[in-house]
């Protein structure tokens, strides 16, 4: 490493094909693999490096090993440390025995659970069809140029505030003078939950992510609350604002009566009778409107995007066609990906059988 570097503590070399994991979060699966597009690597005395003996096993089999419930199960009986340190040691995981039959077994294992992934990963693309037809579809009726500009001019009057991204907002919708804002189409829908009201209730807790959407996070006692928390529904959406830059919203799917999310999450619905749900969910990944994002936001260090600034960003009207076409694409997808995955599931379980010998 040349240059100063900023990093306390040593560095030890991992190459392509060695198993890594974190001495943290192995008891959650988190082990990999040195992929061959890196063929040096430099990890911190957190992250163990093993070389794996190609006569023996083979690195993913390993890696499918350790990501299996009975050896989680057993990597937890190992943690060692105070509360909130909490490691498993090199010494105490060596210890371990793992199941190795022959290579050719090991291969047609592994080959069974990568197959089940590529079909994951297949379904998941077809989302990305809706958004990049809905996307050109946007640019093909929106006057982009103060995307690009490099200057701006304006009359004072049609500035909310004196600042670069305020000024492009203004560009924007001064260049599309017939888009309405969301506020025409949506509202805030903030309804405040306190759990510790109900102190042995398991409550739902729901995050937001750009990569997943809405995603079920995890269950929390009443008790362990101390701030209320906001209610969401089934088709309402709501989005990080400190990471609504990089898509991190989303529309909430299929959630329990009771579902909640943090209080700096951003919670709002689409109006009855506007626009379709799931063409909006569509909507608010693409890079159009990602960009409209980036200058609406408030804030000079750490800029957020509330209810009230993403109220303003004005969209062009999609016919009921288009609406529909995506709405109906999205969907299609979304079965297909859940298709995909319940089968991964299985064949997890079968993996699972195959590797600790209880199934023929």
């Amino acid at each position: 490493m040349r240059g100063k570097s900023n990093f306390k503590g040593k560095l030890f070399f991992a190459h392509a094909g060695d198993v890594v994991y974190s001495k943290i979060d192995v008891r959650n699966g988190a082990i990999g693999i040195i992929p061959d597009s890196m063929p040096l690597a430099a990890v911190s005395s957190e992250y163990p490096v093993y070389e794996v003996d190609a006569k023996l096993a083979l690195p993913d089999y390993i890696k499918l090993v350790f990501r299996t419930k009975a050896f989680r199960d057993r990597i937890n009986g190992m943690i060692s440390g105070a509360s909130g340190r909490k490691r498993v040691q090199p010494e105490a995981l060596e210890e371990m025995s793992v199941p190795l039959p022959p290579l050719a077994e090991q291969r047609a294992i592994v080959e069974r659970w990568r197959s089940a992934q590529a079909q994951i990963a297949a379904a998941e693309k077809l989302v990305d069809k809706p958004k990049q037809r809905l996307n050109e579809y946007l640019h093909s009726v929106t006057n982009t140029e103060p995307f690009e500009q490099r200057s701006l001019k304006l009359a004072w009057a049609d500035l909310g505030s004196w600042d670069v991204k305020s000024s492009r907002a203004a560009a924007f919708r001064l260049a599309n003078p017939t888009f309405k804002p969301l506020a025409h189409y949506a509202e805030e829908a903030t309804e405040l939950v306190k759990p510790w009201l109900t102190p042995e209730k398991d409550w739902p807790v729901y995050g937001v992510n750009n990569k997943e959407g809405v995603f079920f996070s995890h269950h929390q006692k009443g008790a362990e609350f101390n701030a209320a928390y906001k209610r969401i529904r089934k088709s309402w959406f709501f989005h990080n604002p400190t990471r609504s830059s990089v898509g991190s919203l989303g529309v909430v799917p299929e959630v329990e009566a009771d579902a909640i999310t943090s209080p700096e999450y951003q919670v709002w619905r689409i109006r009855e009778e506007s626009l379709i749900a799931d063409f909006v969910a569509v909507l608010v990944t693409t890079e159009f409107f990602i960009k409209l994002v980036q200058f609406h936001r408030v804030g000079a260090v750490k800029q957020r995007l509330y209810v009230e600034n993403l109220l303003t960003i004005p969209i062009p009207e999609a016919p009921k066609r288009i609406q529909s076409e995506i709405a109906e694409a999205r969907q299609t997808a979304l079965v297909a990906i859940r298709d995909a995955r319940e089968r991964a599931k299985r064949v997890s379980v079968e993996v699972e059988s195959l590797i600790l010998g209880t199934k023929p």
